[in-house]
């Protein structure tokens, strides 16, 4: 397995991906897209999950295909991204038709960024227009790091951010990973220089440090993230709802709803092992799993087997770039890593 030529979900050829940031907010919205309509899947983990029509990607219900998925801040108010890139696909003529009526198919995710030294304090709620213009924005390049819906977000330990990267296989098929960085853990061990995912690293893509030489990690469960809030609450805040990782694996692979929830399923490995802790009852831990189906699968058992592991791979390296490439800005309140 090697990186694709991006190291981005994108290098799964016929995906888009758009950002939009709103840098007084500190706050934005990234969107997966792609050329037509794509099978999609989604698992949760997490014990505080935001979401929007993802009943709709379970195996058993009729909808086969989506529009794009949608990744947000914004905590509830980010729900209505997906309506922005509603609008938007209906104007590019894009949705399921019935008769006259014209219905983008359009599932989404969301993180808690309102504590995070952002104004929030807005008459209107900014995310619909978000959430067009980064389908405005969608393309195979795309930017990580304090970008769309990781424009605020925040790890345990230092900022968060928007992660991706891509492995082609053996087997010709491509997997990708991308994802916004937001947990109450932390991505990097004790000294935070070390990544928790750096036994995966490929190329020096996030630093090239290699993993902590030190034993016995883990057991702290410190976060920077909730003394920050708290303070600039100026009360106690409850880890309740307030913490995210949420992502999307894709492939070019020919996939049914329910392989490709399976391969969500297994990329829930990667956060595990670049995150600690993940998947707590206060995280709202998500993973979509998308599928263009331009590349059918040989060996259906080989074939994914080896489809899972890369996403989880995938996911475990983006996480780590999300933090890597996060970058300062006014009013933080938590350092960068590269600061």
């Amino acid at each position: 397995m090697k990186p694709g030529p991006r190291n981005l979900i994108t290098d799964v050829a016929g995906l888009k991906v758009g950002n939009a940031s709103d840098t007084a907010l500190k706050s934005g919205t990234t969107v997966l897209t792609a050329d037509q309509p794509f099978t999609a899947a989604v698992h949760i983990m997490g014990g505080a999950p935001g979401t929007r029509e993802t009943d709709l990607l379970a195996p058993d219900k009729t909808v086969q295909a989506v529009d794009a998925l949608v990744l947000s801040g914004g905590s509830a108010y980010g729900l209505d991204a997906c309506s922005g890139v509603v609008d938007g696909l209906r104007a590019m003529g894009r949705g399921f038709r019935l008769g006259p009526a014209l219905v983008p198919i359009v599932p989404g995710a969301i993180i808690f960024d309102l504590l995070n030294g952002g104004e929030k304090d807005w008459d209107q709620n900014p995310y619909p227009a978000l959430g067009r213009a980064a389908l405005q924005n969608a393309s195979a390049d795309f930017a990580l790091g304090t970008s769309g819906a990781g424009t605020g977000a925040l790890t345990g330990m230092q900022k968060g951010g928007l992660g991706s990267s891509s492995l082609v296989l053996d087997s010709g098929h491509t997997v990708g990973a991308l994802v916004v960085a937001n947990p109450i853990g932390s991505v990097t061990t004790p000294g935070e220089r070390h990544f928790w995912a750096a036994p995966f690293e490929i190329d020096e893509e996030f630093g090239g440090l290699g993993p902590d030489p030190a034993a016995g990690l883990g057991r702290s469960l410190h976060s920077r993230k909730m003394e920050a809030m708290a303070a600039l609450a100026g009360a106690p805040v409850s880890s309740n709802g307030s913490n995210t990782t949420i992502a999307i694996v894709a492939t070019d692979a020919t996939l049914t709803k329910a392989e490709a929830q399976r391969m969500a399923t297994t990329a829930h490995d990667g956060m595990a092992r670049a995150i600690l802790p993940s998947h707590g009852p206060h995280d709202g831990d998500l993973v979509f799993a998308a599928a263009t189906g331009s590349r059918p699968l040989e060996d259906p058992t080989q074939d994914m087997l080896g489809l899972c592991h890369a996403a989880s791979l995938c996911l475990a390296r983006a996480i780590a770039r999300a933090v890597y490439e996060a970058r300062p800005a006014d009013g933080d309140i938590l350092p960068c890593w590269q600061a």
